[in-house]
């Protein structure tokens, strides 16, 4: 009797060795066979946007690189919140992942919604740092301003009466944050769309906008726009001519708008680690470089540490500018 409970209790422990196991040896075996199906990329702007080619770029450059597909799925809504709420709720198997713009997603949604169902920070696991594209002041291309220096000395002069046009939170924060720095007065004019905005420059309704530069150097190469100042720290290679706000009197404006990718919090670090990897192989690549030049955008490769930080700095800033331009949260 005693034989056959020693010989039962062997059993019965190989089989929970078995066991046990077999719950760790799955899931490894999924990290090293990953990818072996299609992967989901989620946008936040609806099917033709600026972000939209962004996102389908990366995705068919990742595709080749796993030989795996990986589709575009457009979730457009509340400011990209959908699509951000989507990745943040998926399951963390590296099989759905977020290529954003995460000033307009991550850094500042927070600040500009009263209820937001994810966290920037706790609710993914950071990928990569991919680009970065910076806003464009501009006046209209007859106008006698041709630099930032003319520019503060026409809005001083006009005082209480000086304006400027946006259609869009960041325009706002670049017209304000150089307004505190200059010591102006200013007056915004909304505007729904950058269509409306434009005509109302062409039409003097106001002394100056902001934009990305995406947008600005084809207005710029068709004579529509007079650009006279780029928000980031170096000049865009797409405006080399055009000095940077640090440069005309303002060396601490920095206001740089960048792109990363993320995963679902959980996610295990080896395919975090693999997805990193290929990011950084594509971001790096001349074919990517000349791409996004052509969007006047700066490839900007950085690993997981790198977009960490980058998240939790800008969360903090987006919230100081998002203060300043007296934005309210809807």
């Amino acid at each position: 009797m005693d034989i056959t409970r020693r010989h039962f209790g062997q059993g019965a422990g190989l089989a929970l060795l078995g066991s046990a196991a077999s719950s760790t040896t799955w899931p490894a075996m999924a990290q090293q066979d990953y990818p072996n199906r299609a992967i989901r990329s989620l946008c936040n702007f609806g099917p033709g946007s600026g972000a939209d080619i962004v996102v389908r770029f990366y995705s068919d450059r990742l595709s080749k690189l796993l030989g795996q597909p990986v589709v575009v799925d457009n979730k457009p809504g509340a400011a990209g919140n959908i699509a951000t709420q989507i990745a943040a709720t998926s399951k963390p198997d590296g099989y759905t992942i977020l290529i954003t713009p995460g000033n307009a997603t991550l850094a500042s949604a927070p600040h500009l919604f009263k209820d937001v169902a994810f966290d920037p920070i706790k609710s993914f696991e950071p990928v990569a740092r991919l680009a970065r594209v910076p806003f464009v002041m501009i006046v209209k291309p007859d106008s006698p301003i041709n630099n930032i220096a003319d520019l503060t000395a026409l809005l001083k002069s006009k005082g209480p009466k000086a304006r400027y046009g946006a259609s869009t939170n960041t325009a706002v924060i670049t017209a304000e944050l150089y307004a505190q720095m200059a010591g102006l007065q200013i007056e915004r004019i909304n505007y729904n769309a950058v269509a409306d905005a434009m005509r109302g420059l062409l039409a003097d309704e106001f002394d100056f906008a902001a934009y990305d530069a995406t947008w600005v150097a084809g207005m710029a190469q068709a004579g529509r726009v007079k650009p006279i100042g780029v928000t980031s720290t170096e000049r865009s290679s797409a405006l080399p001519k055009v000095p940077t706000l640090a440069e005309s009197g303002f060396p601490s404006f920095n206001l740089t708008p960048w792109w990363g990718a993320v995963v679902p919090a959980g996610t295990p670090k080896p395919i975090v680690d693999k997805l990193s990897g290929w990011f950084a192989e594509i971001t790096n690549s001349q074919d990517t470089k000349e791409f996004m030049g052509k969007l006047a955008t700066e490839t900007w490769a950085g690993g997981p540490d790198d977009l960490r930080q980058l998240i939790a700095s800008e969360l903090e800033a987006w919230g100081k500018y998002i203060a300043l331009a007296k934005i309210e949260k809807q």
